[in-house]
Order: C-alpha cells, then structure tokens, then sequence
C-alpha cells in the first residue's frame, strides 16, 4: 500500500529533489532536474518501480527532523537492540548530483537493511548495473554502476548491497560509534565516472550555504519557525541557476483518490513566481529576489500573444501532457500524468500578478533589469488588445471559458500597478490611456462580478457560485476588507465553500470544472482566509485559523496541496509550493496586523488590543 503523503520528507539540491518516507525509503527522485524522468517511482507504483531504502530491519520508533536552518534531514530510529541516526542531504556540484545517507550508530547494536532498486523512466527501464574497481573514501573497494540510455548512477558505501531478483539488497550491523556513509551520484553516462565527494564538507556546506541564505530572514513572534521552514522549501524548489520555482517535486499525487484529478507540479508556473517574489520580499529578502525576479522576465519575453502561464525549469515552452500506463498510481489513482496540457490556456490573472511583484520590488529600490520596463510596457499593450477575452481562471477549469471575476480583476492590478510605474517611478507611458482602461475594467467588474442579490462577489459573470480566489481582492487593493460588499463575499464563501472550517477552493460538484469527483479544501484557499479575516480585523478568529493550519502540518513541517478533513490526510502534489507561500504571506499580514505578540495562547493580550474597536 501507499504511505501516507504526509509520511515524507524532502531534500534537494536546488536543481532536483527527493522524497524520503519515515521508513527510511526514497520512494520518489528525478534525476538530473526536477522534470526529468523519475529512478525512483515507488510513491506512484512499489517497490519494483525503483527506490533506495536504508532502515532498520525491526523499528519501534522512528522521529526525524531537519539540522536548524537547513533542509538536511535527520531520522533517528530506535529498535529493541540500539539506536541509529540516518543523515540524508543532497550537495550542489556541477554537473552532477549526489544524495548522501550517513549512518551512525548512536546506541547498542542495529541491524539495517539495504535496498537499491533504480528503475529509470519513471519505473519502466531495469538498467544494467555491475561493480567496478573504486578505492575512494568510503571505505569500500567497489562501486555499483548502473547505467541505461543517457544516465549513469554510481552508488559507493563501505559495502555494497548484492544482485537479487534484479535489485541490490544487503543486511547488516551497525555498532555504537559506526558510521557507514553510502552515496548516490548521477552523471551523463557518455561522461566519465564522477569523482567521490568528500562527505563531511559537503554536509557541512550545505548547512552553512542554508544559514547564511537565511540571514537576511528575521520572522519574529511565535511562527519564526513555521516562516522559515516554509522559505527554505520555497527556496529548495526553485532551479538554483535559472530561477525557476516548480509547483511541486512530483506529478500525479491525487487531488481525489481513485480519481482523475491527478497532475504534474514539476513545472514553473509564472504565478507561482511572482508570489514568491512578493513572499521573500515581505520578510527581507530584496536582496535575494533577483533570481526569480530575472526568470519571471525571460520567462515573459516575446510576443505578448505567445505568454504561457508556466515554463519548464529552464523556461522552455513545451510540456506537452501524457500518460504513463505502466504506473498503477498512488493508493491506484490513475491515470499518472506527465507534462501539463494546461500550458495552453488562457488565464487572464497571471500579468497581473507579475506587475503586481514587479510594483513591490521597485518600491524596494531593486532596480530594473535591463530593458525590463520595455518588456512590461510591451505585455501591457498587448494586455490592452485583448483584455475583453474569456479565459480558464486561476484554477485551470477544463470546462468552458468564462469572464472570471478574480481574473478581471488582475487585469485591473496590471493596469494599476503599470500607473503606478509611471506616477511614482517616473518610467514612460500612456498614462491616460492605461488609467481610462483600467477604470472601464473596474467598472465592469463591480457591474457584472458583483451580484446584488446575494451581496457578494461571484465566481465568474454567469454564475451565483462563489470561489476563493475571491478573498484575494483587498490584499491586491482593489476593494476594501471591510467594504460591505467584500464582508458579504467572505459571508457567501464561509457559507458555500468551507468543509469542517476548511476552504475549498469552489464547489466541484457545480460541474464548472469538466473533470469528474470531488476535491478537498485547498490550503492557499485557507492560509487567504487568514488573510481576510485580519485585514478584516477578526483577528482572533484569524490566528486560530492560522493555528489550525499549522497542526495539518507534517512532523518536518511540510504541506501539500489539500487536505482530506474527513481521512485527517493530506493530499495532492507534495510539498506544494503554493501551501508554503500561502503560510509565508498570511504570516506576513497577520505581523503586519497584530505585531510581533501574534501566535496562540502565550499571545491573547497582543490580540485583543489589536481587536478593540473591531467586531467579529
């Protein structure tokens, strides 16, 4: 059976990454990038679709956690004989990438078992492994090779697991005071054998590399930790040389078990960037937002008619979608999908939202990129061309294209923050143009996105549904939190959309979607409605909702994309850049908010004078 999703954990290296289950198996790893085909499929499959497992034979308690500032993780299980203390981390090298796994005994005797199935092609390929001569530091005489098509992996340890029923499994004993250190390198396999790596000052830079990123981080109050967990996973999914930030490590981890909701995140999403630029910069970060920042416009350049809502890591255009019949799916939810069709949509939000990071960075003082304003003069002219076309929304409906209120209103944030460009930055355009625009987009959202009946906001022009997207329209300005008519919506949508207190994102059962099933809250959805309610100043129910949110959280502090409230599961790609974002910007506001006293329990003097004069 599937673990559950929340049972893993990540490393990465900044260019790829690996999800590592409590049980001491990497059931999931792309090699070389992010959206390169997985060696190890099991979180899709079994075993016998490739993993590499390090774990006791017998356990009666596993915890695990990540070295302080860092995404090197460390399990530590304990058996009736001993206990052990298993240390994953994944080096930056050129070329190259390499997942480490020390050993060290810390108590008693341990037996562990070792298992080294590489299956390339997402499971598929059994590649052609054999041993050969490697006097390296690891204290082991050989190495394990296995090669299949382009690829090489290189596997080295003080002994190496033997073939058995075409995979490597080895048993054997690790004493108080032993270490036992096994790494896996890949490399191009017309390329020579990679040299070992010098394992200690590998582990040891990447902990210093972390640390020092996090310097210009100073999240204070009672979240600091949740903050900077969430930064550093934002930060581990982003390409280290292009800037690209992808969804999620994985594809195909079901929105809806046993349905099709099931798609690939290994993809970078312009939203997606954008946000996390606005992210980094709400805790500190201008200094270290160029790198998104320059992927969002190379990303961008070209034609404005071409734009695309998301990229491969390098900013490639083609993810052409398809379906790998080999894999049974995770707890059997097929069909496994590789590549995004929804790459070809329509989706009006998305120049709003890269405005809209652009705006904050110049009110940072980061100063343009070359040409850059050019780029964005020429996006929005195209923008003013065919701001009248229906599209897909921010939630990629599969069905029919409509005018989708929250959509329109990114149109309004383009306009508007391009004037802001002008006005408080002194950079060229038409200003009188761009303003009449952007008043006729306003005009038109409060004349048909907004309906008088209900008093509320709708989801899109012809429809009394509601969608979540709608609790973003104060924090983007273009409404305020306590306008009656913004009150009405968060009134609708706690009415219609929330699921044991959970946000769903809108109801899939209104068939809008063109996909069967259902689908759990979405957590963005909820981290928004944090944000609503404070900017609302319901703030205590505020911080309770944010208290909630975190619990959902795994035991290393990881988020998915949903979670089932009923299974008490998470579900959906995993971890999900857009669960983290949404924490880091919520937690952002709710400082803005209440100050540095906010969090729960310790905390409710700071919440109520931040509440006094306010109703909820």
């Amino acid at each position: 059976m599937s673990k559950p999703i929340e049972d893993y954990a990540l490393v990465g290296d900044r260019h790829t990454a690996a999800l590592i289950s409590r049980a001491g198996s990497v059931d999931w790893m792309c090699l070389p990038n992010f959206d390169s085909p997985a060696c190890f499929a099991a979180l899709l499959g079994d075993d016998s679709h490739g993993r590499w497992l390090l774990a006791p034979t017998e356990v009666t308690e596993t915890t695990r956690s990540y070295v302080e500032g860092t995404v090197v993780l460390q399990t530590i299980h304990t058996t009736a004989s001993g206990r052990v203390r298993v240390t994953d981390v994944m080096p930056a090298e050129d070329n190259r990438a390499d997942l480490i796994r020390r050993i060290e005994g810390l108590e008693g005797t341990v037996n562990m078992r070792h298992e080294w199935i590489v299956r390339l092609g997402y499971g598929k390929t059994v590649p052609w492994v054999r041993h050969v001569a490697d006097d390296s530091d690891y204290g082991g005489k050989h190495a394990l090779v296995a090669v299949a098509g382009p690829d090489r992996f290189v596997l080295r340890g003080p002994r190496l697991p033997a073939p058995n029923d075409e995979r490597h499994v080895d048993e054997f004993d690790v004493g108080e005071g032993e270490t036992h250190v096994f790494c896996m390198a890949w490399s191009p396999s017309y390329t020579p054998i990679p040299e070992p790596l010098h394992i200690e000052d590998f582990i040891e830079q990447a902990i210093d590399e972390s640390r020092d990123w996090l310097e210009d981080c100073r999240p204070g109050g009672n979240y600091a930790d949740a903050i900077t967990r969430s930064l550093l996973v934002l930060r581990t999914l982003t390409h280290a040389e292009t800037g690209g930030i992808v969804a999620a490590p994985t594809t195909s981890l079901p929105e809806d078990l046993g349905g099709e909701r099931n798609w690939d995140y290994r993809f970078c999403w312009l939203r997606d960037a954008a946000l996390t630029v606005e992210a980094l910069l709400s805790w500190g970060f201008s200094k270290r937002s160029a790198l998104w920042r320059d992927w969002l416009l190379r990303a961008a350049a070209g034609d404005p008619s071409e734009l695309q809502i998301m990229y491969t890591v390098d900013g490639s255009r083609e993810m052409s979608e398809r379906e790998l019949d080999h894999l049974p799916g995770y707890e059997g939810s097929t069909p496994v999908r590789v590549g995004n069709a929804a790459v070809g949509q329509r989706q009006s939000d998305v120049l709003g939202e890269l405005m809209n990071a652009l705006e904050m960075l110049r009110k940072e003082g980061v100063e343009e990129f070359d040409d850059s304003w050019e780029l964005q003069r020429l996006l929005l002219e195209g923008l003013a061309e065919d701001w009248r076309e229906k599209d897909r929304g921010l939630w990629e409906m599969r069905g029919d294209a409509h005018y989708f209120t929250h959509s329109r209103v990114m149109i309004w944030v383009a306009l508007d923050r391009g004037l802001a460009a002008i006005r408080d930055h002194g950079l060229e355009g038409p200003e009188e143009y761009w303003a009449e625009l952007r008043d006729r987009v306003r005009e038109e959202v409060m004349t048909y996105g907004f309906n008088e009946e209900i008093n509320s906001f709708v989801q899109h022009y012809e429809t009394e549904e509601v969608d979540a997207s709608l609790l973003l329209l104060p924090t983007v300005g273009f409404i305020e939190a306590d306008d009656p008519r913004f009150v009405g919506t968060v009134d609708r949508i706690e009415r219609d959309l929330l699921r044991d207190g959970l946000v769903l994102r809108y109801r899939a059962t209104a068939g809008d979607d063109g996909l069967a099933g259902d689908e759990h809250p979405f957590l963005i959805c909820c981290f928004w409605l944090v944000t609503a309610y404070a900017l609302m100043g319901r703030t205590k129910q505020a911080v309770e909702l944010f208290d909630r949110l975190l619990a959902l959280r795994n035991d290393v502090g990881l988020l998915a994309e949903e979670y089932d409230v009923e299974a008490g599961r998470q579900m959906g790609n995993f971890p999900q850049a857009f669960s983290h974002l949404g924490l880091v910007q919520a937690a952002a506001v709710l400082h803005d908010v209440v100050g540095e006293t906010y969090g729960s329990e310790q905390q409710d003097a700071g919440r109520e004078a931040a509440e006094e004069g306010s109703s909820d």
